[in-house]
């Protein structure tokens, strides 16, 4: 017999930023800071939204499925190859080809 799964939740934290660019870095710290206390964080579900457009949401981290298993946890607009950043670290681990 297998253990249910486990309900998740989403918590949302408003803050109050200039842009784009500025909410993507300040998601992506506290998703870092977020790591160092659980493993629980599914960095590539995180994203951001304007207040007046919750519907409308914006990556944060790439999640682009990595040759080898696993998925790029880079920036969603990172101009090198894809790779696994421990998020704790922050050290890039590249794929096997």
């Amino acid at each position: 017999m297998t253990a249910p799964e486990e309900e998740r939740w989403v918590i949302h934290v408003p803050v109050v930023v200039p842009d784009l660019n500025r909410a993507r870095i300040f998601a992506r710290t506290a998703t870092r800071a977020l790591a160092l206390l659980t493993s629980r964080i599914d960095a590539g579900e995180v994203t951001v939204s304007t207040e007046d457009a919750q519907g409308v949401r914006h990556r944060v981290f790439c999640d682009r499925r990595l040759a080898g298993g696993g998925r790029c946890t880079l920036p969603t607009d990172h101009t090198t190859p894809c790779a696994r950043r421990s998020l704790t670290t922050g050290l890039v681990r590249r794929p096997r080809k």
